[in-house]
Formats: C-alpha cells, structure tokens, sequence
C-alpha cells in the first residue's frame, strides 16, 4: 500500500492519473446530471410502457456519462501531450485545441444527448461575452478566480432578446427548435389552449 501511495502522489505522475480522475468525475457528473433530467422528461413526456421509458433513461445516462468521461480524458491527455511537445509548458491555445478536438471527436456525432449538451455549452459561450458585473450575488467584493455574474443591464436585455427570438422560433420556424425544448414549449403553450372539461383543464393535460 505504501507503495501505491508513493506512485500516486508522485508529482511526476500528477498528469497522467488526472487524466484517470478526470474520466471518473466525468462519468459521475454525466450520470448525476442526466439521470434525474431523464426521469423527469420520461415522467413528464415518456411514451409507452415503463420497461421502454426505463431503457431510454438508462440508455441517455449512459451516453451522456461516457461522453463526459472521454471528453475529459480525451482534452486532459491532449493537453498533456502538447505542454510536453511545448517544452512542459502551456500556452493559452492548448486549450482551444484540446477542446476544439474533443468536441469534435467525443460530441460530433449528432443524436439528441450531444445536441443538448452542445447548446447548453453554447448558451454558456454566447453569454459569457456579457459585461461582467463589479460584484458577486450579495457580496460586496468577489473572491479571487471566482465568476461574476454579468452585468445587471445587459442581462435583461439579453434575457428579452433570447426569450422573443425561441418564442417567434416555436411560432414561426418551429422545426428549427430542439426537439426537447420544442416538445417542452408544446405542452407549455399550444397544449394549454385544448380542454373539454373539468377534468382535462386541471388534472390531465388531454
């Protein structure tokens, strides 16, 4: 055991078992994420019987698990391999190219998890250009490396902006908007205007 110990607190190995610890945490991440958002959708939105919705939550765990656990490992190992060829130094753009690789290679292949997974991080890109607030949330000074959320101004004129181009998307171009969302925004809005009784308006959605 002790010689166990010694190997993985060895600082030359540092970069090769976080390349291990990082599969793992992506793996439980994935499974801690999707697990519970695939339960709810199959509750919510789920067709047939409960073996079919049960293999389609263990089916999209499982996909979105894995996926993370090669996505880091894949992006840790490239960085890995570039700050060796770099002299044992990292530049900025190590990371642009590992994870402009792995995104390619882990979330290029188009299925309904990835696509989620993509807008979700494009959503996080897109408003990561915002101004960032002189504050945190409550705090009168941010803790050091720690985000700030953006600023107040521009984030409501970003929310207006969002929310009325998805809803002329759902109106207008809805075979353009992603299939959970579009599904979502259906029950929301156009199954909201249907009823034929009591029972119908209050308990069942039809």
């Amino acid at each position: 055991m002790s010689a166990i110990q010694a190997l993985i607190t060895d600082p030359a190995y540092h970069d090769y078992l976080s390349i291990l610890k990082g599969a793992r945490n992506g793996f439980v991440y994935g499974v801690k994420v999707r697990f519970p958002h695939a339960l709810i959708m199959a509750i919510l939105f789920g067709r047939g019987d409960w073996t079919t919705r049960l293999k389609t939550i263990f089916k999209a765990t499982k996909q979105h698990a894995l996926n993370l656990a090669k996505f880091v490992s894949l992006y840790k190992t490239l960085l890995v391999l570039q700050k060796k060829v770099n002299g044992g130094k990292q530049r900025s753009s190590d990371t642009f190219i590992a994870g402009l690789i792995g995104g390619y290679v882990v979330f290029g292949e188009r299925n309904a998890v990835n696509e989620q997974i993509v807008l979700y991080v494009c959503s996080r890109v897109v408003a990561s250009l915002l101004s960032r607030a002189k504050t945190t949330y409550g705090k009168s000074a941010p803790a050091p490396g720690r985000p700030l959320p953006p600023d107040a101004r521009q984030f409501s004129i970003f929310a207006a902006v969002v929310w009325g181009a998805v809803m002329w998307l759902f109106q207008e171009r809805g075979e353009t908007v992603q299939p959970g969302m579009f599904n979502s925004m259906t029950y929301l809005y156009r199954d909201s205007n249907h009823w034929h009784d009591l029972r119908t308006l209050f308990w069942h959605n039809k």
